[in-house]
């Protein structure tokens, strides 16, 4: 497939919306990461379109077809009927004129390989030449059929696409040119490597738009000149069977949807339908619902309807081609994929905590239609156990509440509107609250003064702890109070300190008793030296008079 398909890897979001849309299940996921498994892919387009991060894009070929026209040889454009899908009003005598001011040699409809084509269908139903006819224009198709149903591959019609018939025969009118095919597929890239030397390059819309805006040029009204035929309604769904000339004896259908494809395909290998033709397309809507289209041009009523207008009643006048030169070889290119037994299906449904039926849910949030299907996948390397959305949900609940039931912490949780949403059982237990059913949905003034929490609405930074005495419980809480501002919820983290602060506040009256003990017997001492200095100071003085009084007789001897 030469990478028609690429993935940005940067914008991978791990939201599996890829391959919830992949009907085939191409997709594996592994690293966090989506990767498009080549061999299994039918390219149509469907991960591209749907991705919401446009992680997935298309192989640009631009600078091929300006390599091409670099050359100097004439390249000639073949341009899908769609066209008039996507630019509404534009015929193909303007889409020509700008064509060539990007330096093409000229532009014709690939309508007029689609008139080729059906013609040889013609054949093939007048014939007999199959009970069964698939019509062979989808690549897509083509592929899926090639890929998935071996028994169904007999009854592709073994003929060109219209891209490959009208590209063939512009080299055949013009010798030594060169091709390129516009249109808005992305597997046509794929089916012009695979049957090289007829298709030069393919470009979508998307692609050609991106050019034109890049060179300023645009569509110019001028008269169309162009002849009008039934094959340009060829991409619309029932568009082929309405430019046919039909058997009266022979039915016809057409079914347009990858997953209708698939549906019809096992109806065709069991044998269900016979004699009967079926247009087949992978986008829904046909070639105007393609992948390529431009931003947002998938599959509406106008567009339809600008088909129609555009379409003509009769045939191109063109000459059919040899049935030899509009063969096809298109083999059986699928690979024997073994298939998980079931008891090692159900190992992996119990790793994702699925042990009954009523626990596989079939939510296809994984990408997946079912949790079986999702086992295999993991089987097969294609997803991981990650993948199962309800299985990680439950899980983290499961380890998050547990952290919360069983942590020493009061924690509640309010709304906006300070109503309670949750409570575990400490903070129960600190609010005397003896179930948490008694006060879900109730404000939280019915258990508190609500005017911290209000506060931490109006100051979203993180308030911190702080010691509250709650007088209504006669308790000490030191609390914490959370607003998340992003899931509109008030969060209160309450630890019961009750014991602490009576110990603390024991403690602070013990140590005041001592304290006043202490400075009553300080007090009495000091009294007591005082005393004791009073009476010492008594003694001295009379001793000293007495010694005074020997000395001064002693003097007078």
């Amino acid at each position: 497939m030469s990478g028609c398909l690429q993935l940005k890897k940067s914008n991978c979001k791990n939201c599996y919306k890829c391959i919830r849309s992949c009907p085939v299940k191409s997709i594996r996921f592994s690293d966090n990461q989506a990767h498009i498994i080549e061999d299994e892919c039918i390219l149509c387009g469907r991960c591209f379109v749907n991705c919401p991060q446009n992680a997935k894009e298309i192989r640009s070929d631009v600078h091929v077809a300006k390599r091409l026209i670099a050359e100097g040889t004439p390249v000639y454009v073949s341009v899908a009927p769609s066209y008039i899908a996507n630019y509404p009003g534009v015929h193909m005598d303007m889409m020509e004129a700008a064509l060539q001011k990007l330096g093409f040699a000229a532009a014709e409809e690939t309508a007029i390989g689609a008139q080729i084509v059906k013609r040889e269908y013609e054949k093939m139903v007048a014939g007999r030449q199959q009970k069964v006819i698939i019509s062979s224009c989808c690549h897509s198709v083509n592929t899926l059929i090639q890929k998935q149903y071996p028994v169904a591959l007999k009854y592709l019609a073994h003929i060109q696409s219209p891209m490959l018939a009208h590209c063939q025969k512009l080299k055949e009118d013009h010798p030594g040119c060169y091709t390129v095919f516009v249109g808005p597929c992305i597997s046509k890239k794929d089916e012009a490597d695979k049957y090289a030397g007829i298709v030069d390059c393919v470009l979508t819309f998307e692609e050609l738009s991106l050019w034109m805006d890049e060179e300023h040029v645009t569509f110019e009204e001028t008269p169309d000149s162009r002849e009008r035929g039934r094959s340009r309604l060829f991409p619309v769904t029932g568009g082929i069977l309405r430019s046919m000339d039909k058997e009266k004896d022979f039915a016809y259908m057409a079914i347009d949807g990858v997953e209708e494809c698939m549906a019809a395909l096992e109806d065709i290998e069991n044998g269900k339908i016979e004699d009967c033709f079926i247009e087949m397309s992978a986008c829904r809507g046909s070639c105007i619902g393609g992948p390529a289209m431009g931003s947002g041009k998938y599959y509406h009523v106008q567009e339809y309807m600008e088909v129609n207008r555009f379409a003509g009643k009769t045939d191109f006048s063109v000459q059919d081609a040899a049935s030899e030169k509009l063969a096809k070889a298109m083999p059986f290119e699928g690979k024997a994929q073994p298939r998980p037994g079931s008891a090692a299906i159900e190992e992996i449904l119990r790793k994702m905590g699925k042990n009954s039926p009523e626990q596989e849910l079939n939510c296809g949030s994984c990408g997946y239609n079912t949790c079986r299907e999702k086992a295999a996948a993991v089987l097969s390397g294609k997803a991981d156990l990650s993948m199962c959305l309800p299985y990680l949900k439950d899980k983290a609940e499961s380890f998050s509440d547990k952290i919360i039931s069983n942590t020493p912490n009061g924690i509640f949780v309010l709304n906006e509107q300070l109503e309670i949403q949750q409570m575990n059982t400490a903070a129960q237990k600190i609010l005397n609250v003896k179930n948490q059913r008694d006060v879900a949905g109730e404000s939280i003034m019915k258990l508190l003064d609500p005017t911290d929490y209000l506060l931490a609405m109006n100051e979203p930074k993180r308030r911190e702890e702080v010691r509250k005495y709650l007088e209504q419980y006669d308790k000490y809480v030191d609390e914490t109070i959370l607003y998340d501002k992003e899931y509109n919820i008030v969060m209160s983290i309450m630890k019961d300190v009750t014991e602490e602060e009576r110990i603390r506040m024991s403690k602070e009256d013990h140590s005041k008793k001592v304290v006043e003990i202490t400075d009553k017997v300080v007090e009495k001492q000091m009294r007591v030296v005082q005393e004791i200095a009073s009476l010492l100071g008594e003694t001295t003085a009379e001793t000293k008079i007495a010694l005074t009084k020997l000395k001064e007789t002693l003097a007078d001897e």
